[in-house]
């Protein structure tokens, strides 16, 4: 009997403490709308925030952004080249290969990829230059004119008839009229607000120039220096490119003044023209070896033209989750981010995210929720919450370094108790708790009491 009293007490203890102690609701607030945000370079960055809140079910959505804002380069306007087409392009570079093979060849392959990369508002002519073949009455050739360029093909982006244009061009004269073949070819641009670009490729230094025949002396070759830069310098508004191939022995005098003790070597010649790749008087100068000649056309002056992608490579994005966050929270990605290369650890304690590129004008989002789990540890109610650690990035920068980024900066969340406490009874004055906690215990002694006399009454 003794043992079905004690059963009883504590039964009618379960019961009123069941009624006294209700689960703890609670809402949901943002404390802080904290942005993280991390610049990865001028273009590039990466951001996280909340983007959404449902409080009422106790639910935040987060973003983690990457953009990149870098523009998608790609050559348009009109482009001109200027070859260079006097006798010495028919030097033999290798076998019975001659510079003017390599040159065209490789000139055809620029085309080619320039084209392919944009045949739409990319436009080509090309000029030649050397001097003329005409000859006057006395059977002279007439040098020093305009007549020492020709124009080859009009701008087009037809590349069959550029290749086949630029692979007919034939040499027309010994000598080197450089003035002649910028001016033709700068008379071709249209006054259109377009790009233009100027792409001269030669094999000799100029001796000639509009007005200046003078192959003889130290004066005729300044007044060719002074024109030919002249007219260089005076190309505003056009990108020029200079390659200079086929000078073997650059301390070798060209021209010289014995009179008055000077000279003009090749180099000094090609320094006053051309400046040097340094300090170039114009645009961007290659000075190469025959040997050169492809690896500069077709690589490093289309890589000019046309620049090397600005993209962000090997990215890697990992988000730190808090543990009293990972403890209390379901953590999920977002329907539209499921097919991204994302994934949530076992523990929920990170996200990974891995981007393999991320090109110019290219932004993408990686969305995942918290939702307050159903049982909770109630201990961080009323605490403010860090939605996050920290977030770290890795990647591959525009000129190809490895680069790695952190921030702990973080939206913050809290969660607050509601109240459950019962109405009180007006009159009483007291507290309701403690009113139906006395009033259990009071009830307990009273059957207890019962239970006992009835027990003794039957002994």
């Amino acid at each position: 009997m003794k043992k079905k009293i004690v059963l009883m007490v504590l039964f009618i203890l379960t019961i009123m403490t069941a009624n006294v102690i209700a689960t703890t609701k609670v809402t949901m607030e943002i404390v802080e709308d904290n942005i993280c945000t991390i610049n990865l370079n001028e273009y590039c960055s990466l951001e996280k925030k909340i983007i959404k809140s449902e409080l009422e079910k106790h639910k935040i959505t987060l973003q983690i952004k990457i953009n990149n804002n870098s523009e998608i380069l790609i050559p348009s306007g009109e482009l001109m080249l200027v070859i260079d087409s006097s006798s010495s392009m028919n030097d033999i570079v290798e076998g019975e290969t001659t510079r003017k093979d390599v040159v065209l060849e490789s000139a055809n392959k620029l085309v080619q990829g320039l084209l392919e990369a944009n045949s739409t508002t990319l436009k080509i002519g090309v000029v030649t230059f050397s001097s003329s073949s005409e000859k006057d009455e006395n059977g002279y050739f007439i040098t020093g004119t305009e007549g020492d360029a020709q124009q080859v093909c009009g701008f087009t982006n037809d590349l069959t008839t550029l290749t086949n244009k630029i692979s007919a061009i034939e040499g027309t004269g010994q000598y080197t009229n450089l003035d002649s073949g910028l001016k033709l070819a700068n008379q071709q641009f249209s006054k259109d607000d377009t790009n233009k670009y100027m792409i001269i490729l030669t094999d000799g230094l100029p001796n000639l120039a509009v007005g200046y025949n003078d192959l003889v002396t130290y004066q005729g070759l300044t007044d060719v220096i002074t024109q030919t830069k002249s007219i260089l310098t005076s190309l505003e508004g056009v990108e020029v490119i200079t390659m200079l191939t086929g000078i073997s022995d650059e301390e070798t005098v060209l021209r010289e003044d014995k009179q008055n003790n000077v000279s003009y070597t090749y180099a000094q010649v090609i320094q006053e023209v051309f400046g040097t790749e340094e300090t170039p008087t114009k645009g961007r100068f290659y000075k190469i070896n025959d040997t050169e000649i492809e690896e500069t056309i077709t690589e490093k002056i289309y890589r000019e033209l046309l620049p090397v992608e600005k993209s962000l490579d090997n990215i890697t994005i990992i988000d730190y989750i808090p543990q009293e966050i990972a403890d209390n929270f379901n953590i999920s990605l977002t329907e539209e981010s499921n097919e991204l290369l994302a994934t949530i650890s076992e523990e929920q304690r990170t996200i990974t995210w891995n981007v393999e590129k991320l090109s110019p004008g290219e932004t993408r989002a990686l969305k995942f929720d918290l939702i307050l789990k159903e049982k909770f540890d109630e201990s961080i109610i009323d605490k403010v919450l860090d939605t996050n650690e920290k977030v770290d990035i890795t990647y591959k920068d525009f000129d190809g370094t490895d680069k790695s980024d952190s921030s702990d900066v973080t939206p913050k969340i809290k969660l607050i108790a509601e109240d459950t406490a019962p109405v009180p009874i007006p009159d009483a004055g007291k507290d309701m708790t403690a009113f139906i906690f006395v009033s259990g215990i009071l009830l307990v002694f009273a059957t207890a009491i019962f239970l006992g006399y009835k027990a003794f009454k039957t002994k």
